[in-house]
């Protein structure tokens, strides 16, 4: 038996919306801004940026990122938290590495009046090819 490829019913195809849901939109109720825990994330992260910069001054350092980097590709993780917590940051910092670049992963403190981390801030750099 031969079938015609081209004898298949015609069927209109259904518009995606109804045009009256375009030309009405439903209204939509927000509750209201409260800028208090973002204006603390604010603070917070302006202190993740000073500690980043002394992290970074200190990086600069051409013996101190020679020692780092040496103890990153030898697999000596616990010398470059080390090292990095010589510096003396405000706030924990977490290092990650591969041969070619470093995370340093700085996030902000827990304390009683804040139980949740708001911000963090990583720093991620190129350290090779």
């Amino acid at each position: 038996m031969y079938y015609y490829p081209f004898n298949y019913p015609s069927v209109q195809p259904m518009p995606p919306f109804p045009t009256y849901m375009a030309a009405y939109p439903i209204p939509r109720s927000y509750p209201p801004v409260d800028t208090k825990i973002f204006a603390g994330s604010v603070k917070s992260f302006r202190l993740l940026m000073e500690q980043g910069s002394i992290l970074l001054d200190r990086l600069g350092d051409a013996s101190f990122a020679k020692k780092m980097m040496g103890a990153a590709q030898q697999g000596k993780n616990t010398e470059v938290d080390q090292m990095i917590k010589s510096i003396g940051l405000k706030v924990p910092v977490i290092t990650k590495f591969t041969p070619t670049g470093v995370n340093f992963i700085l996030t902000t403190q827990t304390t009683q009046q804040n139980p949740l981390n708001c911000c963090s801030l990583t720093i991620a750099m190129k350290w090779g090819q």
